[in-house]
């Protein structure tokens, strides 16, 4: 282990984690990885496909991945390769008669290419030892990038001669994900190991900007015009938008999504990669075939579809271990937008209700009060062994509490008095008295806690309402028009046992402090405050 760490990785000392891990599998067990990204997962199984005596299958799903990996390996002289689509006829028949040669330790292949016959014959003839599955999330359908294909490998496996070792790896699995990968894979006594999902070195930010693409131009004119990112956006036609303003302001800005050809995509990649670049706004398009260790920001420009996509994508900066900015911009037309495209993605009832209850957990973290690094460690459930990080957006806001108790059981009352039975707006309109239509010919104007709030705007109201739900108080139903309903603390803060005290919001006519990036400055002494917003549109 030691001497293929050294010659073909060029380190003296493993990871921590990484050892244990290398050994298990050595020894013949399978295993089941769960590490963040930039943690070494790679080296995982590419050190046991070294030391063992036959080859190693590697279940990858994007070619860009492939092709890096493929890369990375060559120049660190392990021979491997890949088949996939890009490949001409005769490349591919080569390679072929290269792998059954023997010439190879690792092959990489995409999951839709395992039954192919050409594959499937050249398996019966190999000396498999290991099938190593990387992105495992993508096994199950509770995961973010569910790949229907994946559910095939097992069956693949089973038609092979000799049972190889099994392993699985990923960066993000909540407790049913990973019960998933266990039992979709049909693991065999395997050895799991799940590293903590906080990454020190990221500084995880939601700001709520009046205007997304001023906020942006004011927070990269302050970032070292050196360092490269990432601005995430939910449509080609956003990421178009966002990439021409910023490149139209000198900004060497490009863009990146499944509608371009896939030979101006690759060379946006390499050219990203070699640091010609500076900067790609891009759709997920833009994912996990990114290993570029030098990310120093990755900017959300709309909220994602979920907590796990969203730490992928974050996950992407920093993988040098450096200090880097992971930026969501937020607002509440987001939401809008993602149930969309949630509604577009799929038809099965089931997904849809999960897939709505997952976009829901990602709202509640952009409107919690607490340390965002202890929200995301819940969600994927590691124990929280600190509830102040002191280096996170809401950590390092020194804005005091404010105690609003009083209005949040005016709202929770409201939500009791309308039977639970309607959503977000229609309770602000009738605490805020509204004369609509609606309000007066469902008669529920003349519920007690009508008008209590007409003093409010809808924006304080709305903000007060989302706070409630990212804490527990209340919660919304994963449905096509969410409830708001009572949840299990509703009761101990109308009794007066639970206290509300929340940030107000704020507005700021410029963006004050510095980024991770900023090399003259502590990042725990200076922050973004940001032109930031109350709530406005539908939620």
């Amino acid at each position: 282990m030691q001497d293929i760490l050294k010659k073909h990785f060029g380190y003296d000392t493993f990871r921590i984690g990484q050892e244990e891990i290398i050994r298990e599998i050595i020894s013949g067990r399978d295993a089941l990885i769960i590490m963040p990204t930039g943690g070494g997962k790679s080296m995982c199984y590419q050190i046991p496909a070294m030391a063992m005596s036959g080859i190693t299958v590697v279940i990858s799903p994007l070619i860009a991945l492939m092709k890096d990996q493929v890369e990375g390996l060559i120049e660190n002289g392990i021979s491997a390769t890949f088949l996939n689509s890009t490949l001409t006829g005769s490349d591919y028949a080569k390679r072929m008669r290269d792998i059954e040669s023997g010439a190879y330790k690792l092959i990489y292949v995409a999951p839709e290419s395992l039954f192919t016959p050409p594959v499937m014959a050249l398996a019966d003839k190999m000396q498999i030892d290991q099938v190593a599955i990387d992105e495992a999330h993508c096994i199950s359908q509770w995961g973010h990038d569910f790949r229907p294909s994946y559910q095939g490998i097992v069956e693949w496996i089973h038609r092979l001669k000799k049972r190889p070792i099994v392993t699985a790896f990923t960066a993000t699995a909540t407790q049913v994900v990973k019960k998933d990968i266990l039992s979709l894979l049909a693991l065999e006594n395997p050895y799991v190991s799940i590293s903590g999902v906080k990454r020190d070195n990221l500084i995880y930010r939601v700001v709520k900007p009046v205007k997304k693409i001023d906020y942006v131009r004011a927070w990269l004119d302050k970032v070292d015009a050196s360092y490269t990112g990432i601005i995430y956006c939910a449509t080609r036609k956003t990421v178009e938008k966002v990439a021409e303003k910023l490149s139209a302001d000198g900004f060497n800005a490009v863009p990146y999504h499944a509608g371009l050809s896939s030979e101006k995509r690759s060379k946006t990649q390499e050219a990203f990669m070699q640091d010609k670049v500076r900067i790609v706004v891009a759709t997920n398009a833009f994912g996990m075939g990114i290993d570029k260790p030098d990310v120093r920001f990755v900017i959300h420009y709309n909220m994602p579809q979920n907590m796990e996509a969203y730490y992928q994508e974050a996950g992407r900066a920093g993988r040098d271990g450096l200090e880097s900015d992971c930026l969501l911009l937020y607002d509440a037309s987001d939401i809008v937008k993602q149930r969309l495209l949630i509604a577009q993605g799929t038809n099965d009832e089931t997904r849809y209700r999960m897939m709505l209850s997952n976009l829901n957990a990602l709202v509640q973290y952009c409107h919690t009060g607490a340390c965002l690094n202890a929200e995301i460690m819940r969600y994927f459930d590691e124990p929280v062994v600190e509830e102040n990080c002191g280096n996170c957006g809401n950590c390092l806001d020194t804005t005091e509490l404010v105690d609003y108790t009083l209005e949040a059981q005016k709202l929770i009352s409201c939500v009791y008095r309308v039977g639970q039975r309607y959503g977000v707006n229609t309770v602000i309109d009738v605490l805020r008295g509204s004369k609509a239509e609606k309000i007066l010919n469902w008669r529920l104007d003349k519920v007690s806690t009508y008008g209590i709030m007409k003093d409010k705007s809808v924006a304080e109201i709305k903000e007060l309402t989302m706070f409630c739900i990212a804490e527990g108080y209340l919660f919304l139903t994963a449905d096509t028009y969410p409830l708001l309903k009572l949840s299990g603390q509703s009761q101990s803060v109308l009794k007066g046992q639970q206290k509300v005290m929340m940030k107000p919001s704020k507005k700021y006519e410029e963006m004050k402090g510095s980024s991770a990036s900023s090399k003259s400055k502590s990042r725990k002494k200076q922050g973004y405050t940001g032109q930031y917003q109350t709530l406005h549109g539908a939620c």
